[in-house]
């Protein structure tokens, strides 16, 4: 069984990401389990926090669950034509303390998909996270894009995915990964 473990960047009840994510878990294909992690918990970073009482129980977790996960899939949402604060420093406290980055992230292989209400879909905040998964010593996938636009036209009122272009879109990009994982 190969695990992905996803992550959503957007701590909104009803986030289009979050959504996103869901329906990946969803189309994931036969021999892969897509476990969605959450960032929701992690407080702003503060070097003085982390020196006074280490590291919050739930960066903890989090960074347990990446190392055991054979690969990651971040969802990001994107805000001001960059990434979102609140995944980036979910991710800074999640590099802490520096010695665990190669164990927590070394060549674990990453994806990016990402959804917004806009017109120009995530482009800008996935590229944005390049130099941040460079310095992580990820192993990237960039077999497949996905930029999901429009958001709001793309799910229903419960969050489902509902437009079957970005639906077999998604689909063949969490199996494009899964593959990727696998190797």
């Amino acid at each position: 069984m190969t695990t992905i473990l996803g992550l959503s960047g957007s701590l909104r009840r009803g986030s289009y990401n979050t959504a996103l994510l869901r329906a990946a878990r969803e189309l994931a294909p036969d021999g892969v389990e897509l476990e969605i992690g959450s960032i929701a918990g992690i407080p702003l970073y503060d070097g003085d926090l982390e020196s006074e009482q280490g590291l919050p129980a739930a960066v903890t977790e989090l960074k347990e669950k990446i190392v055991a996960a054979d690969g990651l899939l971040l969802v990001t949402p994107e805000y001001n034509n960059s990434l979102p604060g609140v995944f980036k420093n979910a991710i800074d406290w999640l590099s802490r303390p520096p010695k665990d980055i190669p164990r927590v992230f070394g060549n674990k292989p990453v994806a990016l998909i990402g959804a917004t209400p806009g017109a120009g879909g995530t482009r800008f905040s996935q590229t944005a996270w390049l130099p941040v998964l460079r310095t992580l010593g990820v192993h990237a996938w960039f077999g497949k894009q996905l930029y999901v636009a429009h958001a709001g036209q793309v799910f229903d009122a419960e969050g489902k995915l509902v437009d079957e272009k970005v639906r077999k879109h998604l689909g063949d990009l969490v199996a494009g990964f899964a593959a990727f994982v696998r190797s």
